[in-house]
């Protein structure tokens, strides 16, 4: 995996080209160009908000807390973090397949596919953070929110988030050229996993919910709770995921990682054999 990870440094100005490739064709027909993912976010957060903090306002305040008073930007805050994770899963599902000619004439390594569709969603995402930035002053404006310290839970939201990903892109990425059903799959797999991660709603209203302990359990063996959890803390301190719930977080993206990167280098012979 050293050797891996030092042929894939060496190969970075490679990742970098095509990072900016694939999102100068992702855009070039669009007359908003970038601001699509911006609007994407934006649009749901606005759905979110009405439904959740005005048709069922009470049911959401009783379980935000410090978060009540600003709940648009509690549900704007995992919504642009959701927008990263959701569109890299998908995109690097089909990295490989999509790109078929360029992997097998391309004297880089492989691996650079799918991490670079996690890496141009990473620049989406780093492109919402001024207007996050501009809805949450305002609420500190008035008194809603008092950031401090917890803003360093951006870099470690960030960090943590993009191994987990990467870990996963590179295991759909190439179970999926082998069996093409993993895209279609990943599909329903992402829309429960909106739900059933503490993106719209507090982890508080999970765990004082009546479900069983052990289910609730599960819910937490999930990384992206606590990722999500980490990413809501930057403005609400008391979302600050538990030690038990940040250790389960940190060691299962590393390990998705881990498992990720071995069973991609297990797979490519027959990858390459299929493309």
């Amino acid at each position: 995996m050293t050797s891996a990870v030092a042929a894939l440094w060496s190969a970075r100005n490679s990742l970098r080209i095509l990072v900016k490739r694939d999102l100068a064709v992702k855009y070039q027909q669009s007359v908003l160009g970038y601001l699509w993912s911006l609007i994407e976010p934006l649009g749901m957060g606005a759905i979110y908000w009405f439904v959740f903090g005005v048709l069922y306002s009470g049911a959401t305040r009783r379980h935000l807390g410090a978060a009540a008073g600003s709940y648009p930007l509690f549900l704007i805050t995992g919504i642009f973090a959701w927008m990263w994770a959701s569109s890299a899963i998908n995109e690097a599902t089909n990295a490989l397949t999509g790109q078929a000619r360029l992997i097998t004439t391309m004297n880089v390594p492989r691996q650079v596919f799918p991490i670079g569709r996690v890496t141009g969603r990473f620049a989406e995402y780093a492109a919402g953070l001024p207007i996050l930035i501009g809805i949450a002053a305002v609420y500190a404006a008035h008194g809603k929110i008092h950031p401090g310290w917890s803003l360093l839970a951006l870099p470690l939201a960030v960090t943590v988030q993009l191994v987990l990903l990467v870990g996963i892109s590179l295991l759909l990425s190439a179970l999926n050229v082998l069996m093409r059903d993993i895209e279609r799959f990943m599909r329903l797999i992402i829309r429960v996993l909106f739900y059933a991660t503490p993106i719209i709603y507090p982890l508080s209203l999970v765990r004082d919910s009546g479900m069983p302990t052990w289910v609730k359990v599960a819910y937490e063996l999930n990384p992206l709770v606590g990722i999500f959890q980490l990413h809501h803390a930057i403005w609400y301190p008391d979302e600050f995921p538990d030690a038990r719930l940040l250790a389960t977080t940190v060691l299962g993206s590393l390990l998705l990682l881990v498992v990720g990167w071995w069973s991609f280098r297990r797979l490519e012979p027959a990858v390459l054999k299929e493309l």
